[in-house]
């Protein structure tokens, strides 16, 4: 037999004999599973703190009880103050209450179309007690609140040329509704916008040195800017 012819048979064994170990070796390397992804989650839940800033508006109308109507006004200005409250959610739900307190300036006058006096209303404080109920798109709330208000009155009478002529004042029960948008733009700190509506009973209010009452019905509409701090983790993990 030719030399070469017998070691090219040689070589030909030897690679038959080799193939099967290789095949096992590249069988045998492990499988590393990639990581699972994890979607981060705002959380709403929590108690949370905060301050408000805005302004508003109060109509106000008088009217001299058994004689007619003496003119109404806008009493208009800006409020600041803050807000205290706990959230709770489930799922996109998310539910809470807050107790609100703000200072005001609120004021306005008008003159009598019955006498010759100006009648002047300021709101100088009031607060809030109310519900939410909102729906969540991760960082994003939007949320309607409901629920009860107490607004602090001052009332005037001047003649035409602005001498305070009586006064009286008292703090006035009515409800509110309100709705708002708030975003959580870092850990623990969110930043939003409200509406709130408060609607006012008639009142009868009576003034030194005056025969009669005065029967003096309000409402109040006012926007407001508000900052929040969350305490707790604001996120949670999801995979």
């Amino acid at each position: 037999m030719n030399k070469n012819l017998l070691l090219a048979a040689v070589s030909l064994v030897a690679l038959s004999a080799t193939a099967p170990a290789l095949a096992a070796d590249l069988a045998a390397r492990p499988y590393t599973k990639a990581p699972a992804m994890i979607a981060t989650v705002y959380d709403w839940s929590g108690f949370y703190i905060g301050i408000n800033g805005g302004g508003g508006s109060s109509h106000a109308t008088w009217d001299f009880v058994g004689v007619g109507r003496e003119g109404s006004h806008d009493a208009t200005g800006g409020t600041v103050g803050g807000q205290i409250g706990y959230r709770w959610q489930s799922g996109q739900w998310v539910f809470g209450v807050e107790g609100q307190g703000n200072w005001a300036d609120f004021s306005g006058d008008n003159a009598s179309a019955l006498f010759a006096t100006r009648n002047r209303t300021k709101i100088d404080a009031f607060g809030l007690i109310t519900g939410q109920v909102g729906y969540a798109w991760n960082n994003v709330l939007v949320y309607v609140k409901g629920g009860a208000a107490v607004v602090s009155n001052k009332y005037e009478i001047s003649n035409t040329a602005g001498a305070l002529l009586s006064s009286s004042s008292d703090s006035r029960w009515g409800g509110t509704v309100g709705a708002g948008l708030e975003y959580g733009f870092a850990p623990n700190w969110s930043v939003g916008v409200e509406y709130n509506h408060i609607f006012l009973s008639d009142k009868d209010v009576t003034f030194a040195g005056f025969a009669g009452s005065e029967r003096i019905r309000q409402d109040v509409d006012m926007g407001l800017v508000r900052l929040n701090y969350k305490f707790g983790g604001p996120l949670i993990g999801r995979y």
